[in-house]
């Protein structure tokens, strides 16, 4: 995430900096600096972020889950954690999701499939 999406989505989430900085359990200084692009957002706060934003009030309505956008056969459902957990809204969140026919090594791996995915593309 750079620093333009970590400050739009912020903002989407009605937060001052200081009230971010206590939901992701960071100081003001960290978020102010990873909205000036001095620091690089850390995954986890990129992934605090993006599920807090999933979870606000209506932003769920009418959302296709991840195996119907990406017409998963059910032998591949069966095997990911998104089809396992009933997460098909949030299967950016998960780690081992099977995308691209493939288990990604790792988050930065995983987001580079995500962040042009329907599913998340969605929240932003």
């Amino acid at each position: 995430m750079d620093s333009e999406k970590f400050f739009q989505t912020r903002k989407k989430l009605g937060k001052t900096q200081k009230q971010l900085a206590e939901l992701l359990g960071t100081s003001l200084k960290a978020v102010h600096s990873y909205e000036q692009g001095w620091r690089s957002v850390p995954a986890h706060a990129e992934r605090q972020i993006l599920f807090l934003l999933s979870r606000m009030r209506g932003h769920n309505k009418g959302l296709k889950t991840c195996w119907v956008i990406k017409k998963c056969p059910s032998e591949r459902k069966k095997q990911c954690p998104a089809w396992e957990f009933h997460a098909g809204r949030l299967c950016w969140f998960i780690n081992g999701t099977i995308c691209e026919g493939t288990v990604q090594k790792n988050w930065q791996e995983k987001m580079k499939i995500c962040r042009s995915c329907e599913v998340l593309v969605s929240l932003l």
